[in-house]
């Protein structure tokens, strides 16, 4: 991945652009070339660039509002001399400081940084603190946990009608919005599975619930996933020790009823299922350390499921 610093991109997308506007505005207020150019802190020859639309810069910021309501004032204010360099300047970098945080600039950054893409990256504004570390980290694993979902071959016989999840909670989880999983859920497209879209916190409500029973429970659980409910795959885990524990299908009060159920059972079950009831559709939640320890027991039961149905007799 290569190393792009948001200011790269302020000094050769933004400012060009926000030059070219103001160049533009001041000329319309009856300053002279080299009046802008003096204000610019620009050549009179860049300043006849700009005014002929021949400086370059980036639409995103000559369409933003934001922007656009910034140049405007900095024109009036300048034109005017009610406001000097300082002024300006203040006002400026009010408004870079606006456009990193989720802004043009920010999207431009994950164009030229795709790595950074579905992680809700606030390292700009924010710096890396220990909770912008741990919303990466979960964020990252369960993007990781989606793809690999996503490359066992015979998962798709194993997604539901209504489709898979993955998540996983921050530390000390509080409701569904310390949760990351998928929006819109995993879907199986014909012979293989569609993830569409990265991970975001608050976007699962049947997986997120049964990740804060599981933690409450053991904090130590923070990832999971749902599949289908299948007796093979079901057989398989108390095959390899796993020892399932089945829980009731209704959503009222699902997560109190989950609890309740893991108390009863003295912790939390690696693999808990339903088998349905009117208008909900059997399911089994696969439960986990991290998404990624939750997917590696999804592989881990689907594989050797269907290998034993495969290699046993007719």
């Amino acid at each position: 991945m290569s190393l792009v610093l948001p200011s790269e991109l302020v000094v050769d997308r933004f400012l060009p652009t926000v030059r070219a506007m103001l160049a533009t505005r001041l000329a319309e207020r009856g300053l002279t070339q080299q009046e802008i150019a003096t204000n610019l802190g620009v050549t009179q020859a860049a300043v006849s660039k700009y005014i002929s639309g021949d400086g370059g810069g980036d639409d995103r910021f000559r369409e933003h509002p934001e922007t656009v309501a910034t140049v405007d004032r900095l024109a009036n204010g300048l034109s005017s001399e009610e406001m000097d360099g300082y002024d300006a300047l203040s006002e400026l970098l009010a408004l870079v400081h606006s456009l990193v945080d989720r802004g043009p600039i920010c999207e431009l950054h994950e164009e030229e940084m795709p790595g950074l893409q579905g992680l809700g990256c606030d390292l700009c504004v924010r710096g890396l603190d220990s909770d912008v570390r741990a919303e990466r980290d979960v964020l990252a694993s369960v993007r990781t946990a989606a793809r690999t979902l996503a490359a066992i071959p015979e998962m798709v016989s194993y997604v539901p009608n209504v489709g898979t999840n993955v998540g996983m909670a921050l530390p000390d989880p509080y409701d569904k919005t310390d949760i990351a999983a998928i929006p819109g859920r995993i879907y199986a497209m014909g012979r293989r599975i569609e993830i569409p879209a990265n991970p975001e916190f608050g976007a699962s409500k049947h997986v997120a619930t049964a990740i804060l029973a599981a933690n409450d429970t053991d904090q130590a659980i923070r990832g999971a996933t749902n599949i289908a409910t299948d007796d093979a795959l079901l057989e398989t885990a108390r095959e390899l020790g796993l020892d399932p524990l089945e829980f009731d299908a209704e959503y009222e009060n699902r997560g109190d009823h989950l609890r309740s159920r893991f108390d009863e059972r003295g912790g939390v079950p690696p693999v808990a299922y339903h088998r349905g009831a009117f208008g909900i559709e059997p399911t089994t939640y696969v439960f986990g350390v991290d998404a990624g320890a939750a997917t590696e027991r999804v592989r881990t039961l689907v594989t050797e499921s269907s290998e034993s149905q495969f290699s046993s007799p007719t």
